[in-house]
């Protein structure tokens, strides 16, 4: 390790600075903070920082690399990087421009002959952690600065860097989440949450009579079920969440009432960065937005992807201290009139959109989203569950109590897979940096969404090995005897905060110790049939079934076998 850290102080140590600038590294053990003095006599607005500019891997080594975003992930090798989702931050999201490299953001692990090295940066304050991978081994590491002056005489400090090396991948990630928590220390709320979302049963067509029909079935059948979560569809318009859609006859406060009345939990959507052209708080407030190089709002479809629906979004600029203090008063009205105390907060990458222009010049992307971020802390008040979604990964840390970890799950055996991987390759994050999200629980085909017994086996697999909390999206009375025993499963595994498995590397194989047994999770990613020699004195969990000796666990197929111990 001595031998690795002398490699990496003195490769930064010796990388060019930005001409008129002086850099000065700190260590602290196996940690960086490299400070940047302006030693010229005019600003400086460099775009980008460079750390190190160093060879440092064969293009076959294997990979991991974090996305600045939600739904971007990077495996495969040094020399052909793989998207694990489907929304990669260059392509899709066009958050860098990629030419000649691949880029991943504040996290990359690489192994050679039986070790990993891990570099992470442990904090995200101010500027974005960047990892450029060049397909011949060479590696830039290096700050997002965005253009923001540095004036003479000042300096800015680099977000601090990690640089680990073990054999154990799992070891590894487990000592990166203790360093980020000096930096950020987690806000994970102890109770894991449980409960009901519209979303993917009715998405953006629902009413207060299919929340109410919902709150009836969790009354009669799943009371443990805490949460009822009102998603996408209630509102007005993007931006105006306190003006009700036509289909919330009297607004929310009736529904919220039911829900309190019953003995659960409202929980509510809300996406609190972004407006569509047509919504009041976009024609009363422009001066309120993310401004492009002309001084007018900037529509997000102009430098990244433009948003799911009732596009073109518009960005609130959480620099501007009315934005600060209309989100703080949203939250605390939400709080204080509604009694809703969970937040599910949609669409947060576009309150860290890249190419635009703040109201306080100095500030960075992160900074202005993590300001935004904190107006609605304090709006929403102690004791508030924040879960991230569609969230800048980093850029978070300690500001939510759960965060999303993966796309969004759909009723079909390609999305159940490729969730899967991503939900996996973030496990190590749940309970160590937040409560960790796979999204919702669906067993039911819709009428445009289908999946086989197999693809349902293998979605419920990947929840029960992922140690993160539930939420059902299915229509709750459409859930036959088995499918209302695996939500129940579920429930139980939530609340007893089971851990995650403990996977393999390609993820064929993990497992856990929970409620007096050892739980084996079997994952078939192959096309070709796996036969799997098992232990005798197994159970199929899924079935209440006494385990064969001998399985065929067919292409794409999931299996979990308990023992008790």
């Amino acid at each position: 390790m001595n031998n690795l850290l002398d490699h990496w102080r003195h490769a930064i140590q010796n990388t060019p600075s930005i001409p008129g600038t002086l850099t000065t590294p700190a260590w602290s053990d196996d940690e960086v903070v490299v400070r940047l003095d302006n030693i010229s006599n005019e600003p400086l607005c460099p775009r980008e920082w460079l750390l190190l500019d160093q060879p440092v891997a064969e293009p076959d080594w294997p990979i991991y690399g974090e996305g600045f975003q939600m739904l971007a992930q990077t495996a495969g090798s040094w020399g052909a990087p793989q998207p694990i989702g489907r929304c990669p931050d260059a392509e899709v999201y066009r958050i860098t421009a990629d030419e000649g490299y691949h880029t991943v953001h504040n996290l990359l692990m690489f192994k050679a002959q039986e070790q990993w090295t891990l570099l992470a940066f442990t904090g995200c304050e101010r500027f974005g952690g960047e990892f450029r991978l060049f397909p011949d081994g060479r590696l830039q590491v290096l700050m997002r600065t965005e253009s923001v002056a540095l004036r003479p005489g000042s300096h800015w400090l680099s977000e601090p860097l990690l640089v680990m090396q073990g054999r154990q991948r799992g070891d590894l990630l487990a000592r990166l989440a203790q360093r980020i928590a000096r930096h950020h220390p987690p806000v994970c709320a102890m109770a894991r949450p449980t409960g009901w979302c519209s979303w993917y049963h009715y998405y953006a067509d629902v009413s207060a009579d299919d929340i109410r029909e919902n709150l009836q079935q969790i009354q009669q059948r799943f009371p443990e079920l805490r949460y009822v979560q009102i998603d996408d569809g209630y509102q007005a318009a993007m931006g105006d969440w306190l003006t009700p859609s036509d289909r919330f006859d009297g607004g929310l406060q009736p529904v919220v009432e039911a829900i309190h009345a019953s003995g659960a939990e409202p929980a509510l959507w809300v996406a609190p960065f972004i407006a569509e052209p047509g919504s009041r708080l976009f024609q009363d407030h422009p001066e309120w937005f993310i401004r492009d190089e002309h001084g007018q709002p900037l529509a997000a479809e102009t430098v990244t992807y433009g948003g799911w629906r009732c596009t073109p979004w518009y960005v609130l600029d959480g620099s501007h201290p009315e934005v600060q203090a209309h989100l703080s008063g949203l939250f605390s009205t939400l709080r204080h009139r509604f009694g809703i105390r969970y937040f599910k907060l949609d669409a947060n990458f576009w309150g860290a959109i890249h190419g635009g222009k703040h109201h306080d010049p100095q500030a960075t992307r992160i900074s202005a989203y993590r300001r935004g971020m904190q107006a609605i802390i304090d709006g929403a008040g102690e004791g508030a569950f924040l879960l991230g979604c569609n969230a800048p990964i980093w850029p978070s840390l300690g500001l939510v109590q759960g965060m999303r970890v993966a796309d969004d799950i759909e009723r079909s055996g390609h999305r159940i897979r490729q969730v899967a991987r991503e939900i996996f390759a973030r496990s190590w994050q749940g309970e160590r940096l937040w409560q960790l999200d796979p999204d919702c629980l669906c067993l039911h085909d819709l009428s445009w969404q289908h999946a086989s017994q197999a693809d349902y086996e293998f979605h419920m697999t990947t929840l029960l090995a992922c140690g993160g909390m539930i939420l059902s999206g299915d229509r709750l009375r459409d859930l036959n005897p088995r499918q209302s025993q695996w939500l129940q499963m579920l429930i139980r595994m939530a609340e007893g905060r089971a851990p995650a498995a403990d996977f393999c590397e390609d993820l064929s194989y993990g497992e856990m110790v929970f409620d007096g047994k050892r739980w084996s999770f079997f994952f078939n990613w192959h096309a070709e049939a796996q036969r799997l020699v098992l232990p005798a004195g197994g159970e199929l969990a899924l079935y209440d079934a006494p385990a064969p000796d001998e399985y065929l666990l067919p292409p794409g197929g999931a299996l979990v076998v308990t023992y008790r111990l």
